[in-house]
C-alpha cells in the first residue's frame, strides 16, 4: 500500500485521501497488486468512520476482502464494536453475505462481536441478518458457546433470550468439537451460576434445552459439578431443580424401564448397565486428563512446575537423609559412649543403610538421582524462556551439584562413592540421550515399520 494512502487511513484524514485520488484516481484499485490489506482495514482498525464512510462509497467491495491473517473490514469493526462502521457496512450489503461472511477458522463478524461482548454490535448484526445466529466455527462453536467461553455475560444474556423470541432454541443445545459440549455443559465446567441458573430457569426454553444432553466423553452437565468443590453444591441444586440426572442415573432409569417391560431381557440389561457404568467410569477418568484444544498450555505448564517442584523437593530431602537415617558416632562406640561390637565398622556422618547393604545404598541413590535430576530438567525445560534465564539455570545447577556433594558425602566407603560420583556426573548426559531416542521413537512411530512393531509390542507387555 502506497505510503501516504496508509498514513491517510491511520488517522482518517479524508482531504489527503481525496489529493492522493486526484494525483492518480487509480490508486484504490491498485491497492491489491501491492498490499494484502486495503485502507479500509486501516480505517476500521483505528475506528475512523468518516473515512470508512468515504472509502465504501468509493469502494464497497473493500469491506469483503480479507488482511493476511483473515480478517475482514467487518471482522475488525465488530470485534472493536465500532457500532457506526458495522452499521456503515451493512449498507452496502444487498444480499446480506457481510452479516455471515466466513473468515479465520470460519468466524463470522458476529462471532468475534459475541467473543468480545458487544451487544450493540450484536443486535445490528441480528436485525440485518437473523440467520446469522445460527453460524457456527470450524470447531462447531455458536455464538453462544463464544460468549460463555470468553466469560461475557451481557451478551450470553442477550443472546439467550433472543433465540428464546425467534423460536431458536436448538441453538442452545447444538455441540462442539472440541469435547461434544452444549452451552450447558460449558457453563456448568466454568462455574458461571448466574449462566446455568438463566438457562434452566427460563421459562421460555424451559421445555426444549437439553438438560441431559450427553457430551463425546458421556457426562451430562451434573456430571461436572463435584460438590465438595466451594460452590458446587448451589449449583448442583439448580440443575436438579430443572431435572437434571448424572448419566449413571439415566442409564439406571433405562434398565428399570426396561425391567419392568420384560423379565426374558434382566440378564441382557444388567450387562448393558455394568458395561455403560465402566464407560461412564473411563469418561470420567479422561475428563481430568489434559486435553489439547480444551485445556490452557499455561495451565498444564503451572500444573507440571508444581508435580516437578514437589518431586524435587521430596527426592532432595531423602537424598540428605536416606532410610534408616545416619551414623551419629564412629564404629566401636555407642552413643553414650560405651564400646559396641555388633555394628559393621562405619564413620560418624555415613549412611546407615549403606554399612549394613553397599548395594542396596547404590541402588537407593540411583533411582532417587534419577527422579531429583528429571524433575530438575523439567523445570528446566518449562522454565526455558522465562526472564532471568541465565540466573535460574545457575540455581538449577547449583543445586543439584549440591546434592550431588551430599550424596556423595554420607556414602559408606571409597568404592560406593566412586560408583556414585561416575553414575551422578554422566546422568545429566544419559537422561538429554534418553529424551532424544524418545522422540526419535516418536517420529519413526509414524513412518517406520520396526517403531509401529516396538510400540505395539511394548503396549501388549504394559
Amino acid at each position: 500500500m502506497d505510503a501516504r494512502l496508509f498514513d491517510a487511513s491511520q488517522t482518517g484524514d479524508v482531504r489527503l485521501l481525496h489529493e492522493l485520488l486526484a494525483e492518480n484516481p487509480l490508486l484504490l484499485h491498485r491497492v491489491a497488486l501491492t498490499s494484502t490489506e486495503n485502507p479500509l482495514h486501516v480505517a476500521s482498525i483505528a475506528g475512523h468512520v468518516d473515512f470508512v464512510k468515504e472509502i465504501v462509497r468509493l469502494k464497497p467491495d473493500y469491506v469483503e476482502e480479507m488482511n493476511q491473517d483473515g480478517f475482514s473490514p467487518m471482522h475488525i469493526a465488530s470485534a472493536n464494536g465500532y457500532l457506526e462502521i458495522v452499521r456503515e457496512m451493512l449498507r452496502v450489503d444487498n444480499d446480506r453475505r457481510l452479516c455471515r461472511l466466513q473468515g479465520r477458522d470460519e468466524w463470522t463478524p458476529l462471532h468475534y462481536a459475541a467473543s468480545r461482548g458487544r451487544v450493540d454490535v450484536i443486535r445490528e448484526i441480528v436485525m440485518a441478518c437473523p440467520e446469522s445466529v445460527e453460524d457456527v466455527t470450524v470447531q462447531g462453536e455458536t455464538v453462544i458457546h463464544l460468549a460463555v467461553k470468553c466469560s461475557q455475560f451481557k451478551a450470553i444474556n442477550y443472546l439467550v433470550e433472543l433465540v428464546a423470541e425467534r423460536n431458536k432454541v436448538n441453538i442452545l443445545n447444538m455441540k462442539d468439537k472440541h469435547g461434544g459440549d452444549s452451552v450447558l455443559h460449558l457453563a456448568t465446567r466454568k462455574k458461571q451460576h448466574q449462566v446455568v441458573e438463566g438457562l434452566v430457569g427460563n421459562e421460555t426454553i424451559a421445555g426444549a434445552l437439553e438438560v441431559n444432553s450427553v457430551n463425546d466423553r458421556g457426562l451430562t452437565a451434573l456430571d461436572l459439578v463435584f460438590p465438595n468443590e466451594t460452590g458446587d453444591w448451589e449449583m448442583e441444586a439448580i440443575l436438579r431443580g430443572a431435572g437434571a440426572l448424572r448419566a449413571g442415573d439415566i442409564v439406571h432409569s433405562g434398565v428399570q424401564f426396561s425391567n419392568s417391560h420384560s423379565h426374558n431381557h434382566n440378564h441382557t440389561s444388567s450387562e448393558t448397565h455394568q458395561l455403560q457404568q465402566e464407560q461412564q467410569k473411563t469418561n470420567r477418568w479422561e475428563y481430568f486428563q489434559f486435553k489439547k484444544g480444551r485445556d490452557s498450555p499455561s495451565d498444564a505448564r503451572t500444573a507440571l512446575l508444581v508435580v516437578a517442584s514437589l518431586v524435587a523437593t521430596a527426592t532432595f530431602q531423602v537424598g540428605l537423609n536416606p532410610p534408616n537415617g545416619i551414623w551419629q558416632n564412629s564404629s566401636g562406640v555407642n552413643n553414650d559412649g560405651a564400646p559396641s561390637s555388633h555394628e559393621p565398622e562405619h564413620d560418624a556422618g555415613k549412611s546407615i543403610m549403606g554399612s549394613y547393604s553397599k548395594f542396596k545404598f547404590v541402588y537407593f541413590v540411583v533411582f532417587n538421582s534419577i527422579g531429583f535430576y528429571c524433575s530438575l530438567y523439567t523445570m528446566g525445560v518449562l522454565t526455558a524462556n522465562f526472564p532471568l534465564q541465565l540466573e535460574l539455570q545457575i540455581c538449577i545447577g547449583a543445586l543439584y551439584f549440591a546434592y550431588c556433594a551430599a550424596v556423595i558425602n554420607i556414602a559408606p566407603s571409597y568404592y560406593t562413592r566412586l560408583i556414585i560420583t561416575v553414575f551422578l556426573l554422566v546422568l545429566p548426559f544419559l537422561v538429554g540421550l534418553a529424551v532424544k531416542w524418545a522422540r526419535h521413537l516418536v517420529t519413526i512411530r509414524l513412518t517406520k515399520p520396526l517403531g509401529k512393531w516396538f510400540l505395539r509390542f511394548a503396549g501388549l507387555i504394559l
